[in-house]
């Protein structure tokens, strides 16, 4: 009797050590002189909340963001994921993966897509001519498919709500949605003018996951930002598409050129004098 308890003790504790030793090597060693846990236990910060007759005047703007910027450059690299850093759109897509973030078709995020629709958008069919082996100087029409690589998009749309709160004396903005946008190539591997939605997220949804989601900072190492942060604290440049209007149309749409530069600056301008003149100084 003696034995076998000894015997089981003993396949115990090996069954321990061994465990031990494979959590030892599946870990990688530390990368620094200390654990990093702050952006890891993040928490969203929420909202102040706001009451419908608070509010006394709001409207809805679509901007871009274009990662071309040295600004929004945080948005686009690291472009293959490193050990604590991942791009914007390579967090989205594993996020979207994990069923963390839900999938919209439109900007009204009344119809959700699974994650195969959506990465039935990342899918193109192009026609090439090959030439006939048996028939030289004879070309034949091919279908060939390719995949789009997430660092093909280097664009990002934001539908957001700007109002003054009346409860609060300011002038606030909050992010609706984050739909990135691609500009494609046509047949002759050259880039088409416009860019085409993949799809939309909402963002409140997503915001725990931009939250635990770090970001380089050139200035300061220790003080490192996350999504959320870059988003809440507007540390990004971007332009006007479009403002709530009769029409429902787009800057672009009635507006080309510097023409729509001006209009997108008249926008901006407006709701920054609108703000100005509540108060007296």
């Amino acid at each position: 009797m003696k034995k076998i308890i000894l015997i089981v003790l003993l396949v115990f504790n090996v069954g321990i050590t061994i465990e031990a030793f494979s959590q030892v090597f599946d870990s990688p060693p530390r990368d620094g002189a200390w654990d990093k846990t702050h952006s890891k236990d993040r928490k969203v910060v929420p909202y102040a909340p706001v009451r419908e007759a608070d509010v006394s005047w709001y409207t809805k703007i679509w901007r871009e963001i274009s990662f071309k910027e040295k600004m929004n450059q945080v948005f686009y690299y690291p472009d293959r994921s490193i050990r604590d850093r991942v791009s914007f759109m390579q967090m989205l897509m594993d996020a979207i993966k994990e069923g963390s973030i839900t999938v919209y078709d439109n900007d009204e995020f009344t119809k959700p897509l699974s994650f195969e629709d959506m990465n039935a958008q990342f899918e193109r069919t192009d026609t090439i001519q090959v030439e006939d082996v048996d028939n030289p100087g004879v070309f034949n029409a091919k279908e060939v498919k390719r995949k789009i690589d997430i660092t093909d998009i280097k664009t990002i749309r934001l539908k957001e709500v700007q109002f003054f709160d009346k409860q609060r004396s300011v002038m606030d903005v909050r992010i609706l949605g984050i739909c990135p946008l691609l500009q494609d190539r046509d047949e002759k591997g050259e880039l088409k003018p416009a860019y085409m939605p993949m799809f939309w997220i909402y963002f409140p949804d997503a915001r725990p996951v931009f939250a635990k989601t770090e970001l380089y900072n050139p200035k300061n190492g220790a003080e490192r930002r996350t999504f959320d942060d870059i988003f809440q604290k507007r540390y990004f440049s971007s332009f006007i598409i479009k403002e709530d209007n009769t029409y429902d149309r787009k800057i672009s749409e009635f507006k080309t050129g510097l023409d729509a530069l001006l209009e997108a600056e008249r926008i901006k301008e407006y709701i920054f004098d609108l703000e100005h003149n509540l108060w007296e100084f």
